[in-house]
């Protein structure tokens, strides 16, 4: 019987020529059609927690690493530079944020478009969120982390921005995938670069909060991980699947409303529309079972 490898991660297995490795196990027809025995099974599934969670793990300490250097950094700065910075960040944010959620263009799911998928999603996830009170107990899990740590000034509003921003996107998605599947973190080391340079001005700016929101990502990105070999039957291309474009897309609006925050545009309760991320891949399926 053959085990069928997401077309995700046999990119990963030639990038890391491990291909060629277990064609010595292999006859050649089923390294050439890409498809592998059971018996190899084992081999991809023997990777300890270290190995499935090592990009994770990474991003924890490129977080923490940022947030120490803006530590430092923030009693050297004027008030007027820090908040340069913080508007800094908020137009950029609003960037990234408009960058992902234009997956929902692009997003084609049967007869419903993609822009009208990512407004349910966005509706019916907010109101979940509301009756779920998801921003009032995450910014609970906040202030119980602000007095166990002492900490001062703005630490809940840094924990909960960072622990969204960090957290949204493809890239913790597909990299959790690859990372948990084949053990190669490469996608998690790009995000963590990108999350440890981010959290240096959001920690100049809002403080230690910014750290602890590492222990956030711990626990997504490394469940993500763990659960990658049950998620890779669900999404076997999670690249270009409708449910990850959907995802991104939702998420990328998400983001442009923590820009709008950080920019004080408007105080949008960004947390409440968390549970529409996560039925964005049941409304794909319900499209795509309605034909």
């Amino acid at each position: 019987m053959a085990f069928l490898l997401p077309s995700f991660l046999l990119s990963d297995l030639r990038s890391l020529s491990l291909l060629p490795e277990l064609s010595v196990f292999l006859p050649d027809e089923w390294v050439s059609s890409q498809c592998l025995p059971a018996q190899v099974a084992p081999v991809l599934l023997s990777l300890s927690i270290w190995d499935k969670t090592s990009g994770t793990w990474i991003n924890v300490a490129t977080i923490w690493g940022g947030t120490v250097i803006g530590l430092l950094l923030r009693g050297n700065l004027p008030p007027g530079m820090q908040w340069v910075i913080t508007q800094g960040l908020g137009l950029f944010t609003l960037f990234l944020g408009t960058t992902m959620a234009h997956q929902l263009l692009k997003l084609q799911t049967g007869r419903v478009d993609g822009v009208i998928l990512g407004l349910l999603a966005m509706v019916l996830g907010g109101l979940l969120g509301e009756w779920w009170q998801v921003e009032v107990k995450l910014t609970e899990l906040g202030e119980r982390l602000k007095q166990w740590v002492k900490g001062g000034g703005r630490f809940t509003e840094g924990f909960v921005v960072a622990s969204l921003l960090f957290g949204i996107g493809p890239m913790a998605i597909v990299g959790c995938l690859n990372n948990g599947l084949s053990g190669n973190n490469s996608l998690l080391t790009v995000k963590s670069v990108m999350d440890g340079l981010a959290s240096i001005p959001f920690s100049s700016t809002y403080g230690v909060g910014v750290g602890f929101s590492s222990l956030s990502i711990l626990l997504y990105q490394g469940s993500l991980s763990l659960a990658a070999g049950l998620l890779s039957q669900v999404l076997p291309d999670p690249a270009n699947h409708p449910a990850t474009q959907l995802i991104s897309g939702v998420g990328g609006l998400i983001v442009i409303g923590i820009g709008c925050n950080l920019l004080e545009i408007a105080q949008i309760r960004v947390a409440s529309f968390l549970p529409a991320i996560l039925l964005a891949p049941l409304l794909v399926a319900i499209v795509a079972g309605l034909g």
